[in-house]
């Protein structure tokens, strides 16, 4: 070899190996809560004075009641998903259910009554369930009925409305009617583009179930968190903003009331655990109204829209909610009537 050959063959750099490339740094939901929370620190002496401002207290007191009420739930959920995802085969889930939407429907509707959790667990199951090879029509109809129709909920309202049983069954009818309805809307209208596929960690092989769980929880709490924090920063504030005195005015408009109970339970966020003690509440309101607001609530309301768009998307969140809110009123209308 020349001398030139020599020299340029030393002059060339060597590539590094991949394993020893340096990775871009990301900023991570990790990293942005250590510097809020260094900025609270460091700003505390001047945000003071602002907290103490009535208006600011009571956001403050709201969020973190909605945020302290859906946590152990949240927690409960991201659980049931991380445990379909490491422990239950797809056949499991294959065989557990009907082949024909159809059926497949309503027996995930009735399995709803059999999980105490409010809706921010049902998001993450749901998810789960689809993950592994469930039915999304049927996944969604237990997304809906899990929350509103399991024994903790019943028994919640039988003692917020004492001496009324009707109410028990027909918030027990209402929603398992709606549940069913909408995920019947979804096997027959729904597109596979609206549903965005979740990214979810799977079990590798040779993987032991121990360390596939573990992961698969901290993805799946990771990333229901910060979506339930935005829905309960939007559910403090309208608590806040919307003067309790709009109520008084249309409380006994036929019709109108139902429609604006439903509304309400909307903005408010309430869990599903702690709903009938405020419908109960609302005695100036009809109870066909008090019971559309325990129907809708768990079904549709600002933190479970953000968790869903978080978790699917927001082409899934926004039609999904407006037809889940237009079934529910429905159904509550109906069953209300009976009242």
């Amino acid at each position: 070899m020349t001398e030139q050959g020599r020299g340029s063959a030393v002059a060339q750099p060597v590539a590094a190996p991949p394993g020893r490339r340096r990775s871009r740094q990301r900023i991570g939901s990790l990293e942005l809560l250590v510097a809020g929370m260094v900025l609270l620190l460091v700003g505390r002496q001047w945000l003071a004075g602002w907290f103490t401002a009535p208006g600011v207290q009571a956001w403050a007191t709201v969020f973190v009641a909605i945020c302290v009420q859906a946590v152990p739930f949240l927690v409960l959920g991201t659980v049931l998903s991380a445990a379909i995802t490491a422990l239950v085969p797809t056949s499991f889930l294959e065989r557990a259910l009907p082949k024909r939407a159809a059926l497949a429907v309503p027996a995930a509707g009735l399995a709803g009554a059999v999980l105490p959790g409010c809706e921010c667990a049902s998001v993450p199951v749901a998810d789960g369930l689809i993950a592994r090879g469930v039915a999304p029509a049927a996944a969604l109809a237990f997304l809906l009925s899990a929350p509103a129709i399991n024994p903790v909920v019943l028994t919640a309202t039988a003692v917020a409305f004492p001496g009324r049983p009707a109410m028990v069954l027909a918030r027990f009818g209402a929603s398992l009617v709606t549940a069913v309805v909408v995920g019947w809307l979804w096997a027959r209208f729904g597109r596979p583009e609206w549903l965005r596929p979740s990214v979810r960690r799977e079990r590798g092989a040779g993987e032991r179930r121990w360390t596939a769980f573990r992961a698969a929880f901290a993805h799946e709490f990771l990333r229901a968190a910060g979506f339930l924090v935005i829905g309960g920063i939007t559910a403090a504030t309208l608590n806040v903003v919307v003067p309790r005195e709009w109520l008084g005015g249309v409380a006994h408009l036929s019709g109108v009331s139902v429609l604006v109970l439903a509304l309400l339970a909307v903005l408010l966020a309430v869990c599903s655990e702690a709903d009938a003690f405020v419908a109960a509440s609302l005695s100036v309101f009809p109870l066909a109204a008090r019971l559309a607001f325990m129907v809708v609530g768990p079904m549709v309301d600002v933190k479970l829209v953000a968790m869903q768009a978080g978790t699917f998307g927001w082409s899934f969140a926004w039609r999904f909610s407006g037809t889940t809110f237009t079934v529910a009123v429905a159904a509550s209308a109906v069953a209300g009537w009976w009242l």
